[in-house]
């Protein structure tokens, strides 16, 4: 904004040249080129009073009257164009500088576009869009104050958390309580948030958090907790944690942390809650309330500045919602299986002996060697010990990629006892596919190991007389308790325990092999 007619009041109280360019921020070339244009077209002092800045200028520079006139921006676009993700108004600026000069028409300044555009804002009473762009980050953490959950029955109490979660450009949040701060629960609260909003969000920042963040060093990429970072790849968003110590990088967050501690955990302190999906509920009401608030300092709510300057740039929900998920490791067994929670599920044979990533979730089973998935399950549930074997996975000769087959398992255990003999043929008889009763044969046969074989072979007979297909399990109880002990075996099998030709002793006679071919 042109400052002749200040100049000019300072000139005509006195002040010398340079001390008015010191006061109001201007060259004292400028001072000097009014003092100037005054001395040619001299102003009176109640023509200066009367006179507004434009008249003043045209008065002391009649010539600049005949120059084409500057291009006015277009206020309304650069307001909208800088809700939009990497729009700066110096950008904006170039945009319009090139439009001009194609037209032949000369432009604005930088200073003084953005001048013009702070002077739009504050006239039209609007919001500067600069630090937060609307669909742009997502900010999430826990609430410092838990919950409290009730047992019906007993009346104890327990701690329950606050998920909450925050739009910093509206300031919309989300907010639910969680049984836990685990992974799982940390996982599912996002999926539920995701579906809250109807949309995500470019960024999502959350604090550095081991359920989500295992490092977040200063100069070194985040290390993020795998489960989290697939999460964040399903809703096609990138994981930008705050830093360590830089609390202005999750301040709208922890505002609203604060803001929803007095606003819903105050309003609900007086009421008992005895199960989560209760509580829930109370805090969507309260939830609801604290968006619908009208702002004090502009206009709209929280919820209103949501649905007409945030939602449509929120970035679509995938068409699932993404399943939480687990990972362990797991080395394939002799019987090419490997387990999850006590289930079985089967693996190709080549990848017998190999150590493989499991990917596991509620509903399916996968499996990953060096990166690879390799295969995939539907998840087993009910009884311990099922088994889901695909037959492309089995061997077409056996006898090609192991040395463990039916009669080299039943040839250890007849060098052990008939008893021994006899448990190992009903374990492979309980089962339809001979590669799942490897495990249990191995495990059952390496007893001898750690009990002896004269002990293993009497805890079978114990076994036999009372259960009618023994299991590894069985047998290895027998022998803990010492059950063998009592029983009368007497000598019928000694002859088989104490020949030295089936010694368990480490090496291919131990497991069948060696001496004990034909």
């Amino acid at each position: 904004m042109s400052k002749e007619k200040q100049i000019l009041q300072l000139l005509q109280d006195g002040y010398s040249q340079r001390r008015i360019a010191g006061m109001l921020r201007v060259s004292r070339n400028t001072v000097a080129r009014v003092v100037k244009a005054t001395s040619e077209h001299p102003v009176s002092k109640d023509t200066l009073d009367s006179m507004g800045e434009n008249e003043i200028h045209r008065m002391l520079f009649p010539e600049e009257a005949l120059l084409p006139t500057l291009v006015t921006p277009d206020f309304v676009y650069i307001h909208k164009e800088l809700l939009k993700s990497g729009v700066t108004l110096k950008l904006l600026w170039q945009e319009y500088v090139d439009t001009c000069r194609d037209a032949g028409k000369p432009p604005y300044g930088y200073s003084q576009y953005c001048t013009l555009y702070q002077d739009y804002v504050a006239q039209n009473k609007l919001t500067m869009h600069i630090q937060h762009k609307p669909g742009d980050k997502l900010m999430v953490d826990w609430a410092g104050t838990a919950l409290t959950l009730y047992d019906k029955v007993t009346g104890n109490s327990s701690k329950v958390y606050l998920f909450v979660a925050t739009l910093p450009f509206s300031m919309y949040c989300y907010a639910q309580a969680c049984q836990s701060m685990k992974e799982e629960d940390w996982i599912n609260a996002h999926i539920s948030m995701y579906e809250f909003f109807g949309g995500a969000t470019r960024i999502l920042t959350p604090d550095n958090l081991k359920v989500g963040i295992l490092s977040n060093k200063k100069y070194e990429d985040p290390v993020v907790n795998r489960s989290y970072q697939e999460l964040a790849d399903h809703y096609q968003t990138a994981l930008l944690p705050a830093r360590v110590l830089a609390p202005r990088d999750k301040a709208a967050v922890e505002g609203s942390v604060g803001n929803l501690t007095s606003y819903i955990i105050a309003r609900l302190r007086n009421r008992k809650f005895f199960d989560l999906h209760t509580m829930n509920t109370a805090i969507c009401k309260e939830l609801e309330r604290f968006n619908d608030a009208p702002f004090q300092k502009k206009d709209g709510s929280r919820h209103s500045i949501f649905l007409e300057e945030e939602l449509p740039f929120l970035q679509p929900l995938p068409r699932y919602p993404y399943e939480f998920a687990q990972w362990k490791s797991a080395t394939v067994q002799l019987n090419y299986h490997i387990a999850v929670d006590f289930q079985n599920y089967s693996i190709p044979y080549e990848y017998v002996r190999k150590k493989v990533d499991v990917r596991y979730t509620k509903s399916s089973i996968e499996v990953y060697y060096k990166g690879n998935r390799i295969c995939s399950h539907k998840r087993l549930y009910g009884r311990r010990g099922q088994y889901s074997t695909v037959p492309e996975h089995m061997p077409v000769n056996h006898q090609l990629y192991s040395e463990w087959d039916k009669p080299r398992f039943l040839k250890w255990a007849s060098g052990i006892g008939d008893a021994t003999h006899m448990v190992i043929q009903k374990m492979f008889d309980s089962y339809r596919i001979e590669e799942q009763a490897y495990k249990g044969c191995l495990s059952l046969l390496k007893l001898a190991d750690k009990y002896t074989p004269e002990r293993l072979e009497r805890a079978c007979k114990v076994a036999l007389e009372r259960i009618p297909s023994p299991r590894y399990k069985n047998i290895r109880l027998i022998l803990e308790s010492g059950n063998d002990k009592a029983s009368d075996t007497s000598s019928q099998y000694s002859i088989a325990a104490h020949d030295e030709s089936y010694a368990l002793v480490r090496g291919a006679s131990y497991y069948g092999g060696g001496s004990h071919e034909k």
